[in-house]
């Protein structure tokens, strides 16, 4: 099973890409996506979703490079870490890590990002924000916040829910956060015991 050579000039654009298109034609689902698109697609957050992304504390960001290599991370933060700086624009902001820059590189190269936020404990339910990313300095958005480095600003291209059928309740506990640190205890330590096993691995010299 492959994609065409082209697409029809004249087909009506819809959101999603060439790929789900063509399994929607291929698998029969054409029909189903389309209510779907119709129904729950937007190119800007409405009013709901905004106050949705308010009150977030955590999102799942993925990123690819330029030649399609992807990642996925967290970012998290109080509630309304995540700016809506209006209804076609969001940042998060980007604190002291591991100094890998995954996520920041790629959007480097390529500014495409996918933002899930998934509220796991009152409504069940999610939204994914779609855009083309930019990385800005900490002066471009006020905040008070120290410990903001940067923001990566997101312009919408799709807003759409995640529905909540699969998504498991969680209960919210009080717990310290030591945000910023470059304590290996605090940061985790060598929890999946790679560092251990590269040790035990090296060679005697």
């Amino acid at each position: 099973m492959s994609l065409p050579e082209t697409t029809s000039p004249d087909r009506v654009e819809r959101p999603g890409s060439r790929g789900e298109h063509f399994l929607q034609c291929a698998l029969e689902t054409s029909e189903r996506a389309s209510r779907f698109y119709d129904d729950q697609v937007l190119d800007h957050l409405n009013p709901v979703m905004a106050e949705f992304v308010g009150r977030m504390e955590m999102a799942f960001i993925s990123t690819s490079d330029a030649d399609g290599e992807c990642d996925s991370s967290l970012r998290a933060g109080p509630a309304g870490f995540i700016r809506v700086v209006d209804s076609r624009t969001v940042a998060y902001p980007e604190y002291r890590g591991n100094g890998v820059m995954a996520s920041l590189g790629n959007i480097m190269e390529n500014p495409h990002v996918g933002m899930l936020m998934v509220d796991f404990t009152d409504d069940l339910i999610g939204l994914h924000v779609n855009g083309r990313a930019r990385i800005a300095p900490r002066e471009e958005i006020a905040t008070e916040d120290r410990k903001v480095e940067r923001w990566v600003v997101v312009e919408v291209e799709e807003a759409y829910i995640h529905c909540r059928k699969h998504i498991p309740r969680m209960i919210p506990v009080d717990r310290i956060r030591d945000w910023g640190t470059d304590d290996v205890k605090r940061k985790g330590g060598d929890f999946f015991g790679v560092k251990a096993g590269k040790t035990a691995d090296a060679p005697v010299e």
